[in-house]
């Protein structure tokens, strides 16, 4: 593994390890800023919360990057008589593969409290259903890890609803190249992008378009991106979808031609297609039937520019997630490439 994909790999591993379900991101947003700020570069914050690195290029041109940092996660909905937590969604996880999954319960006061997500059938040794029942949030149940009989001895521990959930990422990166880990989506192109910037500073290259990356923090609820003023335009940097119907693997960057929110920028998607090509990558091109990007959100927003989508590879999307650093390198040199075109 080179340097630059060990870089990307070890930022990877330290920001999938800092909790950010929507709405609690300062924490991993004060992370990815110092590491800027390390890099060399300067940057800001919007009103809710997105983080702006502004490059100066060689013309007059401007070029959007983004990448959402915030992940999927939970909230205590209300606790139940005999101290258990009901809890409602933040974003779209597949709750099946949450079932027997640790999380740490994070109270308004600062304090975490372990627990496990589980069916409210969690034996097989008590109910017929154990296996069978539905698993999803009106079934399920966090399970803490404290002494607790009753609603009220779960109140003394702080805990109310609208605490925050964190699942744990599991994060594991294996011999042969692959990283597993919850949130790849969409942790796992943060990294590649900040891989990017630590190359321009170490090669001291100026970008011929002048660059403003955009970390957003609410994509999965929808409106990360959502207006972002100055741009020409912008490239989502978001998961490659893997599945049925669906050519991309885990060693592929997939270009995104169309997605719910309808087609991409033509000329955009073209010319990625072309520099794939010329440079030999690991690319393929697809339609993503159930998604959004943060060019979604921002076209929603008002924003006038033309968009684009690419990413990694990530299988089993909303679950347990896995990509691979063939995919890794493939995303990192078309943006690369990208910018030299």
């Amino acid at each position: 593994m080179d340097n630059n994909n060990s870089y990307i790999i070890e930022f990877a591993k330290k920001i999938l390890n800092v909790p950010s379900p929507s709405g609690y991101t300062h924490k991993v947003i004060k992370t990815i800023e110092d590491e800027a700020k390390q890099l060399g570069y300067e940057s800001t914050r919007t009103k809710k919360g997105n983080l702006i690195i502004d490059i100066p290029g060689r013309g007059d041109y401007t070029l959007g990057l983004s990448a959402h940092v915030d992940t999927l996660g939970a909230m205590v909905r209300s606790i139940t008589s005999n101290g258990e937590l009901k809890f409602t969604t933040i974003g779209g996880p597949i709750w099946p593969t949450l079932d027997g999954e640790y999380c740490t319960v994070h109270t308004r006061d600062n304090s975490d409290f372990e627990g496990t997500f589980l069916s409210t059938s969690p034996s097989s040794h008590v109910y017929k259903k154990a296996g069978s029942e539905t698993r999803n949030p009106e079934n399920m149940v966090v399970r803490i890890d404290e002494v607790v009989k009753s609603k009220e001895d779960v109140e003394k521990l702080g805990i109310r609803p609208g605490d925050f959930i964190f699942f744990d990422p599991k994060t594991t990166v294996t011999e042969s190249g692959y990283i597993k880990s919850r949130f790849l989506d969409d942790k796992i192109s943060v990294a590649i992008i900040f891989g990017l910037l630590k190359h321009l500073k170490d090669e001291k290259i100026q970008p011929k378009q002048n660059l403003k990356i955009i970390i957003s923090t609410y994509e999965e609820v929808g409106h990360g991106a959502s207006f972002i003023p100055e741009l020409d335009e912008l490239i989502a940097v978001d998961m490659g979808c893997i599945g049925e119907d669906l050519s991309c693997t885990e060693h592929d960057v997939s270009i995104c031609a169309k997605d719910s929110s309808g087609p991409y920028d033509y000329g955009i998607i073209s010319k990625l297609v072309e520099i794939s090509k010329k440079e030999k990558l690991n690319f393929v091109t697809d339609i993503y039937p159930f998604y959004g990007s943060d060019v979604s959100a921002a076209y929603r927003g008002g924003t006038d520019f033309r968009g684009g989508l690419i990413g990694p590879g990530v299988h089993a999307s909303h679950g347990m997630e896995r990509t691979h650093i063939d995919a890794i390198d493939s995303t990192f040199k078309l943006l690369l490439n990208y910018l030299k075109a």
